[in-house]
């Protein structure tokens, strides 16, 4: 019995040792509606600094994806077309690829709006992200309005916009 309790202990321990050493991202809440979104600053594929603080007063749709996610493909030129009638900004966060293939990705599908690396997926995690894709729309103050998982259509992506405030 003792042998027990002194594994049981020590199993205790490290458990607790890898649980209190996880980064800082497990133990933030997850993102949900009603609650701020988290904030990030992400390069894009051209360089440039993005935060989505710097944001706020717009209507924003983070669209979390990969090159390789078929339904990504298909929920891009929907939001290329919705984006070019205005309205809302768009931060198209990509899954840690390589910057040339995601330059391709973007210049194949003629996409104009932002796109974002995130080196390790550490925004993803941030984000909960376990399929793509995945959308936030957050609203002026920086609130997460809607959540969707996976491929958005035209008519979704319009009613969504709707909702938040954006004319058709």
């Amino acid at each position: 019995m003792r042998q027990f309790i002194l594994i049981f202990s020590s199993l205790v321990l490290i458990l607790f040792a890898a649980c209190s050493a996880a980064p800082a991202f497990f133990s933030a809440p997850a993102p949900e509606v009603g609650v701020l979104a988290p904030d990030f600053n992400l390069q894009t594929i051209e360089g440039d600094e993005r935060n989505l603080s710097d944001l706020r007063g717009q209507i924003v749709l983070i669209n979390f994806w990969a090159t390789w996610c078929a339904p990504c493909r298909l929920e891009m030129p929907a939001i290329q077309a919705r984006y070019n009638r205005g309205g809302f900004a768009v931060l198209a966060v990509n899954f840690d690829e390589d910057p040339e293939k995601v330059q391709g990705f973007m210049e194949e599908l003629g996409l104009s709006f932002p796109a974002l690396l995130d080196p390790g997926g550490e925004i993803q995690n941030l984000y909960r992200v376990r399929g793509y894709p995945t959308s936030f729309f957050i609203d002026e103050k920086g609130v997460i309005q809607i959540f969707h998982i996976g491929q958005m259509d035209e008519v979704e992506l319009d009613e969504y916009l709707v909702q938040m405030g954006v004319q058709p």
